[in-house]
């Protein structure tokens, strides 16, 4: 992806890739300019469940994502317990490596949460890196709303329960599901109501084919539902960064 049809200079730049529906969203509008190329989609996952972090959604689920979308894959591997000061060393030596390679910035899928977006810009700063927030301050029922009509197609793979019945667990985001949102949960989850898998749309040479398996409660909170691989192959061009 990439191009210079404007008189720009392209900027290298790398997709923060948790898989759901905010960061495709930020990938397809950063698609529509020629002034960036994606190098790399970057993912953290959790090394004892071979999972995304937080998400719960299968690492071979992943991989057929960047494989359908023509994207090389880095994996941030993370233990189960992990804390800041892991994360933040895992991912600024993986950051290092890319900027070393012409990338300057990173893309994420963040809409309006400022303490989030202060924290990501202040941690690249010292990287001499920058962020860039493609769907920022976009109003989030429109750009839910959004999804279907652009082509997407996306699943909840993990709701809090604090704020959303289990039964949201494992639905298809459409218009039905968004009329059922209870008063208060933002539409796209923003808050951390609810985590998504995308599976189908314009930034996808096909659909990613997987069933539905159990649903498993965990931290009390969390009902993960377990998106299970159908067919398929895995990504071969993807790295996976554990020290």
């Amino acid at each position: 992806m990439g191009g210079n049809r404007s008189g720009f200079s392209v900027e290298k730049v790398i997709v923060c890739w948790s898989g759901g529906k905010d960061s495709a969203l930020a990938f397809h509008e950063l698609s529509k300019s020629h002034r960036y190329e994606v190098v790399s989609l970057l993912t953290t996952v959790t090394a004892d469940y071979d999972r995304i972090s937080m998400h719960g959604v299968r690492c071979s689920l992943l991989r057929q994502q960047a494989r359908n979308m023509g994207m090389p894959l880095c994996e941030i591997s993370i233990s189960r317990i992990c804390s800041n000061e892991e994360y933040e060393a895992k991912m600024a030596a993986a950051l290092t490596g890319f900027k070393k390679d012409g990338v300057s910035s990173v893309v994420f899928g963040d809409i309006f949460l400022e303490d989030l977006r202060c924290y990501r810009e202040e941690n690249l700063a010292r990287l001499g890196m920058k962020a860039i927030f493609p769907i920022w301050r976009r109003d989030t029922t429109e750009l839910a709303r959004s999804l279907v009509p652009s082509g997407f197609q996306a699943i909840t793979a993990c709701v809090d329960t604090r704020k959303l019945d289990k039964s949201f667990a494992g639905r298809l985001i459409d218009e039905q599901f968004l009329n059922d949102l209870p008063e208060g949960v933002d539409p796209c989850g923003e808050n951390g109501e609810y985590h998504s898998f995308v599976f189908d749309g314009p930034i996808f040479k096909s659909k990613i084919l997987f069933s539905t398996g159990e649903k498993v409660l965990r931290d009390s909170f969390f009902c993960f539902c377990d998106l299970v691989p159908v067919g398929g192959g895995v990504v071969t061009n993807y790295l996976l960064i554990q020290s």
